[in-house]
């Protein structure tokens, strides 16, 4: 391992870049791995501290503010210290929130740590594809950063398997007061497994070369593709920091500041479209369904298989058919399964049409919004200020996150709701939301397949100069 990734070999390597990129991505497997869990477990747990209904919302939810927190501070720790420090960091939070989860007392303990976890999450959601997008040659860098959309899928996907085989272990009331807790100290195997991974991964030859160490910038890109890329990335990159003042101010200048409200928007409309419903409550979606929880986590394992499966169809087409065009058709269908979703819930349709819509809007997520939009937040901002300006469209991203988790039990179980929409109101809502990402994306968001970032940048920097 050690070899493969020696950033002072002399000669270009798909073969390096695409390993450390997979290193880099475990931090998404961990992000997966740390939201998801809690999918299989809630319901245990909210039966071992007899949790209502805004008390479940918060015990999902609560990991999600750390998110938010780990995004925001995070962000300026990477344009200081560096991105792999970060992902470090984040490695060391995961497995002390893993340990922590699985042995609490009191549910005010149990917060504690899953907001620890939290952190770790929030960190890594922006660090991991911004690390990819920086080492990664322009042909080929949507896929490599989509990896780690696959690797977060895989996390939510390995988490479900798990939570099924555990809870096999025992009757219900074993889960209750044993399996919810092996659950959550699971995570501590992939942590340790990032943590010593990324003690053999360079560091961002951007972040280098801004720190004025560019002969271990050379070094690195040398080795991503060969003497001639690195030594015109490198000139690139020289020339496009001296343009660029290191300040977050930048970003409010007029013709600039579009690319903030461009992040934040997508940030935030990839979550008020409803994906964590169905990621962290799943199982207690399929068993108001009338499943059982065996069948239930069955069947969560099923939405995570379809997650997985075409987000490796988003990989191998996000630098072919462009990023816009995904985006599109993904909102699309997504709205189109929530309405439907809203309509059999409304008319009391049976579980298995409300599985086949559910699928539906997990396969139309997983090809477009959910990696796609990862890959356009590590493209966008500038180099210098690149992690505090993906922080904030990150930061924005968990707290709406938050939202849609603490609000989702509250409108799922509120009686009036209930006896009106028959369940059917969150889809819709949701649905609505897809309508609104379809139209701004066609508006707004520019197409950057192909491009590097410098391009992508010089293209915001002369719109700025405009008068």
């Amino acid at each position: 391992m050690s070899q493969d990734l020696d950033p002072t070999a002399p000669q270009g390597s798909m073969r390096y870049v695409f390993l450390v990129s997979i290193v880099a991505a475990l931090g998404g497997l961990l992000f997966g791995y740390d939201t998801g869990v809690i999918n299989g477990a809630i319901g245990p747990l909210t039966a071992h501290f007899e949790l209502n209904d805004v008390q479940q919302g918060w015990a999902t939810g609560c990991a999600l503010l750390g998110c938010a927190l780990g995004a925001a501070g995070a962000g300026a720790l990477s344009d200081r210290f560096g991105r792999k420090k970060v992902l470090i960091l984040s490695a060391v939070l995961f497995l002390i929130s893993a340990i922590g989860t699985a042995i609490p007392k009191t549910v005010t303990t149990f917060i504690i740590y899953r907001i620890l976890g939290g952190i770790g999450v929030g960190a890594a959601s922006f660090s991991s594809p911004m690390y990819i997008a920086e080492i990664s040659p322009a042909r080929m860098r949507g896929r490599l950063v989509s990896v780690n959309q696959f690797a977060i899928v895989s996390g939510f996907l390995v988490v479900y398997f798990v939570n099924y085989i555990i809870a096999l272990q025992g009757d219900e009331m074993w889960n209750v007061q044993t399996g919810w807790r092996w659950m959550f100290g699971s995570e501590s195997l992939p942590a340790l497994l990032l943590l010593v991974l990324l003690f053999f991964v360079p560091e961002s030859p951007r972040w280098l070369t801004k720190q004025g160490r560019s002969d271990e910038a050379l070094g690195i890109l040398t080795r991503v593709d060969g003497a001639r890329y690195a030594q015109a990335e490198l000139a690139e990159i020289t020339d496009t920091l001296a343009h660029e003042s290191g300040s977050l101010k930048q970003l409010l200048q007029p013709g600039m500041k579009i690319i903030l409200v461009i992040g934040i928007v997508l940030a935030v409309l990839q979550q008020v479209t409803g994906i964590n419903v169905f990621l962290y409550f799943g199982t207690e979606i399929f068993k108001k369904m009338g499943s059982e929880t065996n069948a239930a986590l069955l069947q969560t394992v099923v939405v995570g298989v379809v997650n997985l499966t075409f987000t490796v169809v988003a990989i191998w087409t996000v630098d072919r058919l462009g990023r816009r065009p995904l985006m599109m058709i993904g909102s699309a269908g997504m709205g189109v399964c929530l309405f439907a979703m809203g309509l059999a819930a409304y008319r009391q349709a049976t579980g298995l049409w409300m599985l086949l819509f559910i699928l539906g809007y997990i396969a139309c997520f997983a090809l477009s919004v959910g990696p796609v939009t990862w890959v356009i937040l590590s493209e966008i901002f500038p180099t210098r200020i690149r992690g505090r300006a993906m922080a904030i469209a990150t930061v924005c991203l968990w707290i709406a996150n938050y939202v849609v988790s603490q609000t989702f039990p509250m409108m799922d179980e509120n009686p009036w709701l209930i006896a009106t929409f028959r369940r059917g109101f969150p889809f819709w809502l949701y649905g609505a939301f897809c309508i609104v990402l379809f139209l701004f994306v066609r508006a707004f968001v520019p197409e950057t397949k192909g491009r590097t970032l410098e391009e992508i940048e010089r293209r915001w920097l002369q719109s700025a100069r405009r008068p």
